[in-house]
């Protein structure tokens, strides 16, 4: 079989206009292309849609992540397009690919297979330029805060509570800590200050929870960039920042089209990583494709404890937002990695391990359907080394748990291949949908904090010391109580250890850092030895990532 980026580039691609006029009635004018295949959507004309009915909400999630690999994506992308196979108008809604994994080890985020999005080197390398948006408006403000201590500091900053950190969407650990203001008085003062990747910007946040570029701008100024001497908070309104924050954002929060492999269209716009974010697309992009789709997929990152749980306990509770189900994808090599095999032994029968790894499945269906109250089916995300016992015993497994399993094989059929699970989706949008948040606005945020390590991770406890406490204590002094919580921790395991496969149970979820997305409003609760900045793999995938000299991108996946 092609690789990912060779079934991409023979893909037969459409010019977006045309195809747009094709599937939907929006107007030509109210789209703004980029090159023949990659367009921004007017705001204006999103504007326009707000009184019309909604279509019903699809979340792909997975089970959690290993190197064997689950395909989250290319399930998307398999169901949206076997959706329009059978007959359903639908749409697909993506986030946008940091370049830290595309050079990484994660690689590109477009799919995989005959379920890609395309132009897949676009989409995974710059895009419509939204990520640089965001990383410029993100250090605006870093610069104005340094800008304003310099010439006399009248809003009496305490340097050394400066929260506000400079971003860079790229994985490079030697940023994590530096020192700036060297050079002697005309370069500023000397501080400390450090480096996140993009993707955890509060500014990224921000970009995907808001609802139009007013609730963006309102947003933006009140960012809380760090403290007085006495404890104060300072926020981006109190420099003035917002305005020209927004005008920076103003063309990137227009939400980008483009199309599938077999010319369905796909919104692909914001992208914050599940892991240290909140890990969903921009809240209009999604909004907008319910007011034209009867369904619309959409994906949540990494496993269903961290990106189904935020995309519940933050994105709908922000939104209004609610799906009608849940698909819940995993692959048979996954679970038997779940299940104690490593991974040069994944592609061998192994019925003893795959029913070990199927602790990992069922915690995730539990937490669907009992913490989340949504109906969910699995998607074994096919592969051809699987045997058809293996697919029995799992089926056999999903079905003592309630859940449907279906084996999708969208991988090498694309939308044909997702024919059946299309049908049980539909199917299951119309059953009874008892949606619930794990917590409630109202409790405290370290019982916020303790409700998701224990119902949804299996902990037994929340490990948080007096200075995270007050902390905690503190913000709910300053009004911000009722915010919810958005959980930064590996995303390998249900506990902080990446190494702890299956599902652990009786853990302790130790909190090392709280800090406050005040515009995105939530709290982040860092954990364990998660990074706000990653670094690269001692082989990163930018050695296999070359230029050819006909012009062709080559290594990517």
């Amino acid at each position: 079989m092609p690789s990912n980026i060779e079934i991409a580039q023979a893909a037969k691609k459409r010019r977006i206009i045309d195809l747009v006029k094709e599937k939907t009635s929006i107007p030509d004018d109210a789209l703004e292309p980029f090159g023949h295949y990659k367009a921004k959507l007017s705001l204006d004309y999103v504007e326009s849609l707000k009184n019309k009915p909604d279509g019903k909400l699809i979340l792909v999630t997975a089970i959690s992540p290993t190197p064997a690999g689950e395909g989250k994506t290319t399930t998307t992308v398999g169901l949206g397009d076997g959706l329009n196979h059978i007959g359903k108008k639908a749409l697909i809604c993506l986030r946008e690919p940091s370049l830290g994994p595309v050079f990484g080890m994660k690689g590109g985020a477009a799919g995989g297979g005959y379920s890609q999005v395309v132009p897949m080197e676009d989409i995974n390398l710059h895009f419509t330029g939204d990520f640089n948006a965001i990383s410029l408006a993100n250090n605006l403000l870093a610069a104005l805060i340094d800008n304003h201590i310099f010439h006399g500091n009248a809003l009496n900053i305490d340097t050394r509570r400066i929260t506000w950190k400079r971003v860079l969407d790229m994985n490079d650990r030697a940023l994590r800590k530096i020192t700036i203001g060297q050079g002697g008085p005309g370069n500023g003062f000397v501080r400390e200050d450090g480096f996140d990747i993009v993707v955890a910007s509060e500014v990224m946040a921000i970009f995907c929870l808001s609802k139009s570029l007013e609730d963006l701008k309102e947003r933006l100024g009140k960012i809380v960039i760090g403290y007085t001497r006495d404890q104060t908070p300072v926020k981006a309104s109190d420099l003035n920042a917002q305005g020209a924050m927004t005008a920076l954002l103003k063309d990137a929060f227009a939400p980008n089209i483009v199309q599938t492999i077999e010319n369905n269209l796909a919104f692909i716009h914001g992208g914050p990583f599940a892991n240290i974010a909140h890990g969903c697309n921009s809240v209009i992009s999604t909004t907008t494709a319910l007011k034209l789709a009867d369904y619309v997929v959409t994906e949540a990152g990494f496993g269903a404890d961290l990106g189904a749980e935020k995309f519940i306990d933050i994105k709908c509770r922000k939104s209004g937002l609610r799906p009608s189900a849940v698909v819940l994808v995993a692959t048979i090599r996954a679970l038997k990695y779940h299940g104690g095999v490593e991974v040069k032994d994944l592609g061998a029968e192994n019925l003893s391990a795959l029913k070990a790894g199927m602790v990992n499945l069922e915690r995730h269906i539990d937490n669907i359907r009992n913490h989340f109250g949504l109906p969910c089916v699995v998607a074994i995300n096919h592969r051809t080394e699987d045997t058809q016992a293996e697919v029995d015993l799992l089926k056999a497994t999903g079905a003592s748990h309630g859940a449907q399993v279906i084996l999708a094989k969208h991988f090498a059929q694309g939308g044909r291949g997702a024919e059946e699970l299309a049908h049980a989706v539909v199917k299951m949008c119309d059953e009874p949908n008892h949606f619930k948040f794990v917590y409630e606005d109202n409790e405290h945020l370290i019982d916020k904090i303790k409700a998701i390590a224990t119902k949804i991770y299996g902990a037994s406890s929340v490990n948080a010391d007096k200075k995270i406490l007050e902390r905690l204590n503190s913000l709910e002094e300053q009004g911000y109580g009722h915010l919810p919580i958005c959980i930064a921790k590996t995303q390998y395991s249900f506990s902080t250890d990446p190494t702890l496969r299956g599902a652990p149970s009786g853990h302790v979820l130790g909190v090392r850092e709280i800090r406050l997305s005040a515009g995105a409003e939530f709290i982040i609760a860092i954990c364990g030895d998660i990074l706000t900045m990653p670094g690269l793999p001692k082989i990163p995938a930018a050695d296999n990532i070359d230029l050819q000299p006909n012009g062709k991108i080559i290594g990517l996946f």
